[in-house]
Order: structure tokens, then C-alpha cells, then sequence
């Protein structure tokens, strides 16, 4: 991975990683995986990222409106953790120059797909939460403009 690129995504982040591999397999599509054993793609890190997402969203979206219904706040919780959201905030980090994908998928426009960029910032996610708990997750999704 570009040094340099890296360097930015966590100054765009506000988060440094203690464990560059742990950040390599976030940002690693099965495709890659596939084509590079033993690699690991980031599908485990972006289902721990899913649910601290919905947690810190859900979290969230009580603490700004104690009263509201719970139909209401699901609602809430689920337009903001939308696959929409998560591409967006993954474009303005520029994740889809530091994933690793396939040749295949590299070359068919993997890297402006928003579903390999929302899960590829799901899985960014689970590696912050990995190393740094809720709390960085928390703070990150703020710097994102979640809320």
C-alpha cells in the first residue's frame, strides 16, 4: 500500500492504525484474496464494522431524541447507515485507491462500485473498533459527518 495514501486516509480518518495489516486486510476484496492466497479478504473486518456501525449509529439516534418512538429511531438508524452513506464517505476518504482488488474486478470499475466501497468502509471500521474500541468508532463516524 502507498505509503503516502495511507498517511491521508488516516488524517482524513483522525485515526492512526497501530497495525498496518489490520488496515492491508480491511482494504483487501476477496477478489484479491482469491487471487493471492494466503491473503484475507476484509469480509470478517466488515461484518465487526457493520455492527459497530449500527450500534454507535443506534446509540446516536437515542441520545438525539430520547422521546421519539422506536419506529421512528429505526428509521433514522437506517437511512444513516445506508449503502449510499457509506460509498459517499469512502469516496471523500479515497478507499477506492487503496483497496485491493482483483484484476478482474479492478479492470470492470471495482474501485467506483458502491458496494465494495461501503464495504470496504465497513471493514475499515471493524479495524478501528479492533484496535481502538466504540468510542473511535464513534468519534471517526462524527468526522465523517454521520451526524
Amino acid at each position: 500500500m502507498d505509503p503516502l495514501r495511507v498517511a491521508e486516509l488516516e488524517r482524513r480518518l483522525g485515526y492512526r492504525f497501530r497495525a498496518p495489516s489490520l488496515l492491508e486486510e480491511a482494504l483487501t476484496h476477496a477478489s484479491f484474496a482469491n487471487e493471492h492466497p494466503p491473503a484475507a479478504d476484509h469480509a470478517r473486518l466488515a461484518f465487526l464494522g457493520d455492527a459497530a456501525l449500527g450500534l454507535v449509529v443506534a446509540d446516536h439516534v437515542i441520545a438525539a431524541d430520547p422521546a421519539a418512538a422506536v419506529g421512528e429511531l429505526t428509521a433514522r438508524r437506517a437511512e444513516l447507515v445506508t449503502g449510499r452513506h457509506l460509498a459517499r464517505w469512502a469516496v471523500e476518504l479515497e478507499l477506492g485507491a487503496l483497496l485491493r482488488l482483483g484484476r478482474g474486478e479492478d479492470q470492470s470499475g471495482g474501485r467506483t462500485r458502491d458496494s465494495i466501497l461501503a464495504s470496504a468502509l465497513e471493514a475499515v471500521l471493524g479495524a478501528i473498533y479492533r484496535e481502538g474500541g466504540l468510542d473511535e468508532v464513534r468519534r471517526v463516524l462524527g468526522r465523517l459527518g454521520a451526524w
